[in-house]
């Protein structure tokens, strides 16, 4: 079969995220398929964006097909963002004979954010005859109302809105990485037995080739001499936006700062300089922050913490579930997690594999913190293995390449 997967954002181990869709062609390939990834020349989620020459530009990157269409650059949420969204979904229509050429499909993924790529991959769909799955990583314009407080009547939020409601309406199937979201597509348009839901996932391989050689990285001396003097490490990896509740973890760390426990906090984010400055006003001598590091680096550092932390601010829009990269890395690295995100799924819980808290609450934090400072290694090891175990099961992306694929209709 061949699939044609549409991501404006579409990342790569070259380019930086996102990741899903790359993990995911690995695992259509693997099966036996062919894969094009369909995505725009310029992100802002990625650390490099691809070179391209005229409007469509095609590359090979670890054996998975790409062909980025040439789109403008921009900075922040203006005027500029909205263009390069636009000029993506308009050349996907323009380019359809061009693509066809390049690749027919038999199954199309056309993945949100933004709904306006529907278009143009119905455009597609029509020439090719093939299947349209419509997949939702984020609820737009919902998540722009909720959460960026655009009216709902503002013209650019309506024009989204219908563009959604006609995905729901033509798509053969919806690919959902919020497992509550039915009812909200429900109300838009979609009919009930369109819905499937296929979280984010793992690699296992990644894992499992653990390296062996890089017991000398600055991180590694660092946490391990702290294991060295017995130090309690509570670990973050990964972003330091305002989502991510880091704000919250160093109040913690304050009540906890004549405890043998440290707090370290690695990646890079616009907060990082601001938490920095709190940490010195208060004095903390247990809060660390180091920089980031390449994906492959990360199972290493997580296997020297003992505790890992991720939060969210509290927000309505979560009632529909998540679905955090980092709680799978969490996950697989068997160490208890505290959960501070209150959304309509909740996998800590399910699985037992930690402490749920709710957000916003440094004292909530602080307890767990010492509830499992205070358990023996075999209950934390337990607890650990736990999540480990769940994930491996139920989002390693060979399951759920299989699983995206049942689900056509």
């Amino acid at each position: 079969m061949n699939i044609l997967i549409i991501n404006h954002y579409a990342g790569s181990p070259k380019h930086g995220m996102e990741s899903r869709h790359y993990n995911l062609a690995q695992e259509y390939l693997r099966l036996g398929h062919r894969v094009l990834i369909v995505g725009a020349s310029f992100s802002h989620l990625r650390n490099k964006n691809p070179e391209v020459k005229g409007l469509i530009t095609k590359e090979r990157i670890d054996s998975v097909d790409y062909l980025w269409l040439k789109t403008p650059s921009y900075q922040g949420n203006g005027v500029w963002r909205v263009l390069n969204m636009l000029t993506f979904g308009l050349l996907l229509s323009i380019l359809v004979s061009k693509m066809v050429k390049y690749f027919t499909p038999d199954i199309i993924i056309a993945s949100s954010p933004h709904p306006f790529i529907i278009y143009g991959a119905k455009s597609i769909a029509r020439a090719t005859k093939a299947k349209l799955m419509f997949e939702v990583r984020d609820l737009w314009p919902l998540t722009l109302t909720e959460l960026g407080g655009i009216s709902p009547e503002h013209p650019f939020i309506k024009m989204m809105q219908k563009a959604e409601e006609d995905a729901y309406r033509d798509s053969d199937c919806v690919i959902s990485l919020l497992p509550k979201a039915n009812s909200y597509m429900k109300e838009h348009g979609m009919k009930e037995d369109k819905f499937v839901y296929i979280p984010n996932g793992i690699r296992i391989e990644e894992w499992n080739n653990k390296s062996k050689t890089d017991n000398q990285t600055t991180h590694i001396r660092i946490l391990s001499e702290m294991k060295r003097i017995g130090q309690f490490i509570v670990g973050y990896a990964g972003q330091h936006g305002l989502a991510n509740e880091l704000y919250t973890l160093v109040n913690a760390a304050l009540l906890l700062k004549d405890q043998p426990i440290a707090f370290v906090l690695v990646g890079q984010g616009p907060e990082k300089e601001k938490l920095r400055e709190i940490v010195q006003q208060k004095g903390l001598q247990n809060v660390s922050f180091l920089p980031s590091v390449p994906k492959s680096e990360i199972p290493n550092i997580l296997n020297l913490m003992d505790v890992l932390y991720i939060g969210l601010k509290k927000e309505s829009l979560f009632r529909f579930g998540v679905s955090p990269n980092k709680l799978m890395d969490y996950m697989m690295a068997g160490k208890p997690i505290i959960h501070a995100i209150d959304a309509g799924n909740d996998m800590v819980s399910d699985c037992n594999c930690g402490i749920s808290v709710p957000p916003e609450d440094p004292l909530a934090i602080k307890n767990a913190i010492i509830k499992l400072f205070d358990m023996t290694t075999e209950e934390k090891t337990a607890m650990g293995a736990r999540g480990k175990e769940y994930v491996m099961s139920q989002h390693d992306y060979k399951v759920l390449a299989k699983r995206s694929l049942e689900h056509r209709h």
